[in-house]
């Protein structure tokens, strides 16, 4: 995606090239890297070599989407991945098409680093979105029904009730729906109303006249968020053991009981998705807590953006409900299926049928890791490696609990991106704070769709007497650090945590992150300057060993792969391995390519989005970039630079994107003991580059291509270091 196909054809070696030069990766060229010869005549500026990041991040939806029809994962699992495509994609419609059209509106808009203008950028995304939304309707009908049936589990739609279920969800209607319905009867008093942002409502269409003469043809009905979405039938109504209806089945049925001596036509779901980017202008406000509080309610009426109505919707009922909301005909979306697709997930949460999950597992403790550890000694006698989930979080649960308590220590300073609306840890800095100890939170109130989470959180430390602070202006505090000053004899020693990932229990279960406990001295002095310049004033220092950004990290990335570029370029050894949710940042690419150029070897473990384009001759035919898919969510952020053999390795809180590199405080800490970096570059990189099951190859021309075992042994990557860090439970 991203560029048409008289495009490929302009490029060195056609539409094949990067097919062509894979089966080539194992061969080294003269200077150290994979074949390859420098192309000095091509400015790496040249939109064709850069993949639109929207369309990018709609073919990472496409490899989700796999997952749903992907007959080696558990069936719920399917059903799972079909609501996560259909979640990013509403995510991907309110923030990202919405800030296109906000461009457009503003006359801001310019073209990215793929040369594509927001209006050209608009037009792609609708046709590769539309595709994409029919084909997850097709494998909902065609695939995950007809198997869930076939495992006894049945969702009912209204042409396969029975007379008894027909009763039986009329009597539901009336009991439970009725009472909670407000129908909107459109005439001069009553005009169209106001709709939330992704809410299940209905046009009805009327034909008579009410109790006051009334001839309006057509209402709207919405139902209430507190409505559950599917109904399981009882035992005595269902034919089988597990049966389901739908809230939007029901209420289409019965529409006719909430407009009694009228006719009702037709009943037609819709859903509309607005812009739920939330804008504050941080200098203007005093209290940004309360401006975000404040802000929260609009979300669910912003600019509407997209429209989804059922497929059997009459064209003069989709148009005037484009017109209600000022929306084109591209904007329209009709679906074979509930338009609130994503509810089916609920499925997995009514249904107690572990053959039809991922089995559970026991993440690992670190050696000698007692049920009730002296956290503090075990760290003093060594760092302490967790890769999440393989490992348990609860070392970091542990470290928080036991400084609450403990008498010695003396202060906490945490950071909270997201944590969820109830937290272990959250309770334990109350505690720590009650006990007396000076806690101090970080918390990033503009983590998006968990600002209200973080609002509560941030209310609830407040109260306790917890010193909250929001970070620094501009600049959201994304880094993920803990530190625990503690009075031991006549000093004072720092204990850290380092991680990629947040204080975030249950994604801690579904994220796979790294994290670092130690009590390296450099380290603590330069997380405790980072938490100075999170709640202080001042200039920004030199710091020991951690590199952060907006100030440094962007110059560190660049200069570490330069330096393997000058090593190529001496016919020395030269690698860069990096593993990120997104590589969008222009010039980091640009440096990439160069490297490439010069020979270097490049593998690139990219979930999302990436706009570099691999496999092209003479630019990037030595690098090779993967995207893995699978049961956890890969999360982590590593680098990797051969370094003349001394292997530099960083994890980190940043993806190689500006946002990271420029408008957030991000953190990268270096990994030190031969020990731990042998440990991170093989599950971070060697067990993917392996991967033949769950991965997929990233082409030049933006598609991707899932990896099958062909002639070798089965391989994946999440399930191999499953069996080898974690339990079966």
């Amino acid at each position: 995606m991203g560029v048409n196909d008289d495009t490929l054809r302009e490029l060195p070696g056609g539409p094949e090239a990067g097919r062509a030069a894979r089966p080539a990766r194992a061969g080294r060229g003269k200077r150290g890297g994979r074949g390859g010869s420098p192309a000095p005549g091509r400015p790496l500026e040249d939109p064709e070599l850069y993949i639109n990041r929207e369309l990018s991040l709609l073919e990472f939806n496409r490899r989700v989407l796999a997952q749903a029809r992907d007959l080696e994962t558990p069936l719920l699992e399917r059903l799972r991945f079909l609501s996560i495509c259909s979640t990013n994609l509403d995510e991907f419609f309110e923030i990202r098409v919405s800030g296109l059209r906000q461009q457009l509106e503003l006359e801001v808009a310019k073209p990215g680093p793929d040369g594509l203008s927001p209006l050209e950028t608009l037009r792609r995304v609708g046709d590769v979105a539309h595709e994409l939304v029919a084909e997850q309707y097709r494998v909902l009908r065609e695939e995950l029904l007809p198997a869930l049936r076939a495992e006894g589990l049945h969702l009912m739609f209204r042409d396969e009730w029975t007379p008894r279920i027909r009763k039986w969800t009329k009597s539901y209607f009336l009991r439970e729906v009725l009472p909670v319905l407000t129908p909107v009867g459109l005439d001069p008093a009553h005009p169209f109303p106001l709709i939330q942002n992704k809410s299940l409502n209905f046009v009805v269409t009327l034909q008579g006249k009410d109790a006051f003469g009334r001839s309006s043809r057509m209402a709207v009905v919405q139902a209430p968020r507190l409505l559950p979405r599917l109904i399981e039938l009882p035992p005595e109504i269902a034919d089988g053991e597990h049966q389901f209806v739908t809230l939007s089945s029901i209420m289409r049925a019965h529409a006719g009981e909430l407009f009694p001596g009228m006719k009702v036509k037709g009943s037609y779901p819709f859903r509309v998705t607005r812009n739920s980017d939330l804008w504050i202008d941080e200098e203007e406000v005093d209290d940004l807590l309360r401006a975000l509080k404040g802000q929260l309610p609009r979300r669910n009426y912003g600019e509407a953006v997209r429209l989804e109505v059922g497929d059997s919707c009459p064209e003069d009922v989709s148009n005037f409900l484009l017109e209600q909301f000022e929306l084109q005909p591209g904007d329209l979306y009709r679906v074979d299926g509930p338009v609130n697709l994503h509810r089916l997930a609920m499925l997995y949460d009514l249904i107690d049928s572990p053959a039809l999950k991922y089995p559970p597992f026991v993440p690992a403790l670190p050696s000698g890791w007692s049920s009730a550890p002296d956290v503090f000694a075990a760290i003093r006698e060594g760092d302490v490696l967790l890769h999440h989930p393989y490992d348990s979080f609860s070392p970091v649960v542990d470290l928080v609990r036991q400084a609450a308590s403990d008498p010695d220590v003396l202060a906490i300073k945490l950071t909270l991106y997201r944590t969820g609306s109830t937290s272990t840890i959250t309770d334990a800095l109350i505690e720590a704070s009650r006990n007396g100890k000076e806690v101090t939170t970080v918390v990033e109130l503009r983590a998006r769709f968990d600002e209200e989470a973080n609002i509560d959180i941030a209310t609830r430390l407040q109260d306790a007497g917890t010193r909250v602070v929001y970070g620094i202006v501009g600049y959201k505090a994304h880094a993920k650090m803990m530190l625990v000053v503690r009075r031991e004899g006549d000093h004072v020693r720092r204990y850290v945590h380092l991680g990629t990932g947040n204080y975030h229990l249950k994604t801690a279960r579904a994220y796979t992150d790294f994290g670092l406990l130690t009590c390296d001295e450099g380290l603590g002095e330069d997380v405790h300057n980072l938490f100075q310049q999170l709640t202080g004033l001042g200039k920004v220092g030199a710091l020991n060993k951690l590199v952060q950004s907006p100030f440094k990290l962007h110059e560190r990335i660049l200069e570490l792969i330069e330096q393997e570029t000058r090593n190529a370029e001496r016919g020395l050894p030269a690698a860069i391995r990096a593993k990120v949710n997104a590589l969008i940042e222009p010039e980091v690419i640009r440096a990439l390519y160069r490297a490439s150029q010069a020979g270097v070897t490049i593998d690139l473990v990219v979930r999302g989005i990436c706009s570099l384009r691999p496999g092209i001759p003479g630019v990037s035919d030595n690098i090779q970039v993967i995207s893995s898919i699978g049961r956890f969510l890969e999360h982590s952020r590593v680098y990797h630079f051969r370094a003349g053999g001394e292997d530099v390795v960083y994890c980190s809180s940043a993806d190689w994107m500006q946002r990271n590199l420029f408008h957030r405080v991000e953190a990268a800490f270096p990994i030190e003991s031969k020990k731990a970096k042998k440990r991170i570059l093989e599950e971070a990189f060697e067990v993917h580059l392996r991967d033949n099951t769950r991965t997929w190859e990233l082409r030049g021309d933006g598609t991707y291509v899932r990896r099958t075992p062909d002639d070798a042994d089965p391989f994946g990557a999440q399930a191999h270091l499953l069996a080898t860090i974690a339990s079966k439970s």
